[in-house]
């Protein structure tokens, strides 16, 4: 009598044959090595096929009534959970076309009736171990992907919050920056989405580099934890002199990512972008701004699209030494910018979503106003 655990172990066979007298054949011929089901045509043979669990492999008669072996196999191989089936075709028909069909079918092997009982096992047994070795490398394949997204998320985690880490070390020396970076990150993407079909950005504004673009705007203003407290949390205007150490901010941030570039021994993509947005968020359209007073185009376009960002949120926050202006006083400010401070599409994007920009100020607003930008 075989025990529980042969029974669970043992492969499972489908017999499909519309006489019963091969069935029967078949039963006693495979019952000692193997659990065998019998199905006396292609509709059962389909439905039990498809009941859980499936069974390892199928020996199938071609010449039935209503579905022949032909179509019963393509239909296994057109459903997801029976695909994988291996297909033996146990069939009286010998000629060459009729093996040649049975084959573009789908099925693995081709045997004639009357069938020699040692060929037949020999062959089961060959497919069975076949089928064995292929689920264990499409197991493993789905571990490795598993296991390689789970690492792959855990990596953009730990990214995501180092980025916020490092950007934060900005927040505490100031105080009163508050959730400017938030706000500034959400702007940023905001219009990189709206100028992702425009002619002049959409090789660039890729789903992977509005992903980037996110991740490194909090980094914009990293550098100001290299300006002393005396400057960076004066409560007044700055003078000249002050104001030209506020501005090494820009070359210190892109510095410091440097520094953390070597440190990790090679660059990352994102960190990449962090850099030109660290140094370039200060550059003007027309030249005239810092530190390298970049023109036009030669500004990277992330901080181009940076510059709209910050200048926006520094005139709609609060500062000790001013008021926070309306959005339309803003709003304003931004448009006399275009072609002068700021790329004219990117000013166009930023009056096309402005509603949109309003409601990220609102969302992230600061329960008390600060500096910024």
């Amino acid at each position: 009598m075989e025990s529980t655990h042969d029974m669970l172990t043992k492969p499972t066979l489908l017999a499909v044959d519309d006489t019963a007298d091969n069935l029967t054949l078949l039963n006693d011929l495979l019952c000692r090595q193997y659990k065998v089901k019998l199905a006396n045509s292609g509709a059962k043979a389909l439905r039990i096929a498809a009941a859980t669990p499936p069974p390892d492999l199928i020996l199938l008669d071609i010449m039935m009534p209503e579905m022949d072996g032909y179509e019963v196999c393509r239909q296994l191989k057109l459903q997801p959970a029976t695909r994988d089936i291996p297909v033996i075709f146990l069939t009286a028909r010998s000629d060459a076309e009729a093996e040649r069909a049975g084959l573009e079918a789908g099925a693995v092997d081709y045997v004639t009736k009357p069938f020699n009982p040692p060929v037949l096992l020999a062959r089961v047994k060959t497919h069975l171990a076949l089928k064995a070795q292929t689920d264990f490398l499409r197991d493993k394949s789905a571990f490795l992907e598993a296991e390689v997204d789970k690492r792959t998320r855990e990596i953009r985690a730990i990214q995501d919050v180092t980025i916020h880490t490092m950007a934060s070390l900005a927040e505490t020396r100031d105080s009163e920056t508050g959730n400017h970076i938030r706000r500034t990150q959400h702007y940023v993407k905001a219009l990189a989405i709206c100028l992702c079909e425009h002619p002049r950005f959409a090789a660039v504004l890729t789903p992977r580099y509005i992903d980037m673009l996110f991740k490194s705007a909090p980094l914009h203003d990293i550098g100001k934890v290299g300006i002393p407290d005396a400057i960076l949390l004066k409560a007044g205007r700055l003078t000249p002199e002050e104001f030209e150490i506020m501005k090494t901010h820009t070359t210190l941030g892109r510095e410091a990512i440097e520094h953390a570039e070597q440190q990790l021994g090679m660059q990352v993509d994102f960190l990449s972008m962090s850099k030109d947005i660290a140094q370039s968020h200060q550059e003007k359209w027309d030249g005239s701004g810092y530190p390298q007073q970049l023109v036009g185009e030669a500004i990277p376009l992330s901080a181009r699209l940076m510059a709209v960002a910050d200048v926006y949120d520094a005139l709609i926050s609060r500062r000790i030494y001013k008021a926070a202006m309306s959005h339309e006083q803003a709003a304003a400010i931004i448009v006399a910018g275009r072609g002068q401070h700021f790329d004219p599409d990117i000013v166009d994007a930023f009056l096309a979503i402005q509603e949109e920009f309003q409601a990220i100020a609102w969302r992230f607003s600061d329960p008390e106003a600060g500096h910024g930008g």
